[in-house]
């Protein structure tokens, strides 16, 4: 019992620390992906936009690393599209994955914006495009 009530302790603690935070620090941490980037093959990114700033991104890539790295791969085409686009940011809306034939696809759509948008995936682009080349992922 004493454990139960130590763990819902610091769950409580843990939603506490939740609540203080602003909007520019709840962001979503940017995966390392860097091994797994290091065993795939990237295939490319098709881009279509959707509306005025939904944007739908489907990426393939093949190799060892390619499970974990075609949901990165999909969120660096987004951070480097709003960059180019002259926008600052991005937000995840939803990504499908699958695997056929050894190939993993990501078919993720994004809303691109200026300033930080709501949300729980936010992407801010300039520091995302610099993981991607950090980890050799690559981009639009």
């Amino acid at each position: 019992m004493a454990l139960r009530a130590a763990h819902m302790a610091g769950f409580g603690l843990m939603l506490l620390g939740l609540s203080a935070c602003d909007k520019t620090c709840c962001a979503a941490p940017v995966p390392d992906v860097s091994r797994a980037a290091q065993a795939t093959e990237f295939l490319g990114v098709e881009t279509r936009l959707l509306d005025g700033d939904l944007v739908n991104f489907i990426v393939s890539a093949q190799g060892d690393g390619a499970k974990d790295s075609v949901v990165a791969y999909a969120d660096c085409a987004a951070a480097q599209y709003a960059l180019i686009r002259g926008f600052g940011f991005a937000r995840h809306v939803r990504t499908n994955v699958a695997h056929e034939g050894g190939i993993w696809r990501a078919d993720a759509v994004y809303t691109i914006s200026p300033a930080l948008p709501d949300g729980l995936r936010q992407i801010d682009a300039e520091v995302v495009v610099a993981n991607c080349r950090d980890n050799g992922i690559p981009m639009v």
